[in-house]
């Protein structure tokens, strides 16, 4: 076997072992999508509905309170971005980054102070590497979060939003996630997740729906205090999911891309290799032909 030959069987093993791979890796993502999906459709009903309790509440009294009013002068805010710990999901994590740097210069150019909470290993790294400072970050659990991580990521949050902006809290509370619209189309969003818009959410609702009436017991203000980290949580969650399915989704899709890529280079290297041996059998046979011709010739000129 020529040199060259050796040099494509050697490339087709290696893009043959990596198609395995990216083939093995993209049923996984395909798997677990579908898990996620699920989850985002069982969480999405509470969010929605703890959402419009909230507004409920917030329209039906005079109550101020972080959830539902605004700061005349608001001088912080802080911004939760969720990424992945891992990569190989193609523009996921970089497109949730870009949206996160986008919504940090437009809160800046207003004035405002901004910490920035990050969810995974990708985002963490990225502002890492460029030496951006960090007020918390929490890794280890984007693939199948949980609501205990929502609880754990939402915490300093609800701490910070709480507190004044002169003991280092904030007055806005804004998240970066990627909404998952089809295993086709994913899409990074920012969302203000405090104070709540009230208007906004009154448009979402169903028109000529009937909205239920509500008692306050024992005061409005109370049951915000109780709904503030409930309404917090529940949204942190359904964004870590929504997240979680679109960055399967993107894997998939990459992984699939790839393998596809690794089986045409596969047929692209096999046509070399026959071109090559062809080549090298051509070879031969006009050696041998060239040594018979040559051996005849030395034979008759011995016969003369």
């Amino acid at each position: 076997m020529g040199a060259q030959l050796r040099v494509y069987k050697r490339r087709i093993r290696s893009v043959t072992a990596t198609k395995k791979i990216t083939k093995a890796m993209e049923m996984i993502a395909a798997s677990r999508v579908v898990k996620a999906q699920r989850k985002v459709a069982a969480s999405t009903p509470y969010a929605q509905e703890l959402t419009r309790a909230v507004t409920a509440v917030g329209t039906g009294s005079n109550t101020k309170h972080p959830l539902t009013t605004e700061t005349d002068n608001p001088t912080r805010a802080a911004v939760l971005l969720l990424t992945s710990d891992r990569g190989l999901a193609g523009a996921f994590n970089s497109n949730a980054i870009k949206t996160a740097e986008q919504l940090t210069e437009r809160l800046e150019r207003d004035g405002k102070q901004v910490d920035t909470y990050i969810v995974g290993r990708r985002g963490v790294a990225h502002y890492n590497f460029r030496e951006r400072t960090i007020a918390e970050s929490f890794t280890g659990f984007t693939d199948e979060p949980s609501y205990a991580d929502a609880k754990k990521v939402a915490a300093p949050l609800i701490e910070a939003i709480e507190k004044e902006t002169a003991e280092g809290g904030v007055d806005e509370l804004h998240i970066v996630f990627t909404e998952f619209v089809s295993m086709m189309t994913q899409t990074a969003l920012d969302a203000r997740l405090l104070p709540l818009r009230l208007e906004e959410v009154a448009q979402e609702a169903p028109k000529g729906e009937i909205l239920p009436l509500y008692d306050f017991e024992p005061s409005a203000e109370d049951v915000l205090d109780a709904l503030l980290p409930r309404y917090v949580e529940s949204r942190i969650y359904n964004a870590l999911l929504q997240s979680a399915a679109s960055k399967h989704a993107a894997t998939r899709r990459a992984m699939k891309s790839a393998t596809d890529n690794a089986g045409e280079l596969i047929n692209t290297l096999s046509r070399l290799a026959n071109a090559a041996r062809q080549a090298e059998i051509t070879q031969e046979i006009s050696e041998i032909v060239g040594g018979a011709s040559a051996l005849a010739d030395a034979t008759a000129g011995s016969d003369r």
